[in-house]
């Protein structure tokens, strides 16, 4: 096996992260608004923004590919992030949303798989994972949203999963094979006008997930600088706490605005 290039990532806020490997940029979830704001995403709901992004967009520089779980909501997708989309090369995202975006968007199903390729940097394949972003039933009310395991030569530990807003599911973890790195999209999302259902992974489904999956590295995100994110660092922390020692090591809790190299 090829030596691996190194993996360096940067959470950004919420759910944004830039990925960097091998000469490659990749940014996910793209939210650069200032906080304040609330945004509405449907059937009742809305959310404030609480905080802005650790790296502003005109800081960011080259992006070659944007991996957009959804395009839906504002806080996976805000009013500076759909600026920002068209001056990365390509963006990658739901066929529903692909539709919607146009221009140099691309829409995979789950299980569907592409390749990013450059003369000069590794090839990245890249396969869309489903996402349940609710309860049974929801998707009439929440829309399309995937998630996107990413591999290249060289990996040592196994893909890169950026599991996208979901609750654990059987079909999830079917999709999630020979995992790495997760990023991990928390905060146990719930609405006030819903009740107790919730929409994106508690930190107890996520530590039972990790047991599971066994990945090297696990690294919150989507966790902080919402209202509606009703889980933060602490409540993690706790969760996996009472992991077992395989899971509580794999956590790796990422600075905002820092870029850390994690080993793929």
């Amino acid at each position: 096996m090829s030596a691996a290039p190194p993996l360096r990532i940067t959470h950004i806020g919420g759910p944004t992260t830039l990925i960097e490997v091998g000469g490659w940029r990749l940014l996910t979830d793209p939210t650069f608004d200032p906080p304040g704001a609330r945004y509405t995403f449907g059937w009742g709901t809305s959310s404030r923004k609480l905080t802005g992004p650790a790296v502003p967009a005109a800081d960011l520089g080259e992006i070659h590919a944007v991996l957009l779980s959804h395009d839906h909501h504002g806080d996976n997708l805000d009013h500076t992030g759909r600026t920002l989309l068209t001056t990365a090369d390509t963006v990658l995202t739901t066929t529903s949303g692909a539709h919607r975006l146009g221009n140099h968007t691309h829409g995979l199903r789950p299980g569907q798989t592409t390749r990013l390729t450059h003369p000069e940097r590794p090839t990245i394949e890249v396969t869309a994972t489903p996402c349940r972003h609710g309860p049974p039933l929801s998707r009439p009310l929440v829309g399309d949203v995937i998630g996107f395991t990413l591999r290249w030569n060289g990996q040592h530990h196994g893909a890169l999963w950026i599991t996208g807003d979901t609750v654990p599911t059987r079909r999830v973890r079917a999709a999630a094979t020979d995992i790495g790195t997760m990023l991990l999209h928390l905060g146990g999302v719930r609405f006030p006008i819903t009740g107790p259902l919730r929409y994106s992974m508690t930190a107890r489904q996520a530590a039972r997930l990790c047991a599971t999956l066994r990945p090297h590295t696990a690294i919150p995100v989507h966790y902080e600088g919402w209202r509606h994110f009703q889980e933060p660092r602490h409540a993690i922390e706790r969760a996996f706490h009472d992991a077992p020692p395989a899971v509580r090591d794999s956590i790796r809790w990422l600075t905002p605005g820092r870029p850390t190299t994690v080993t793929a």
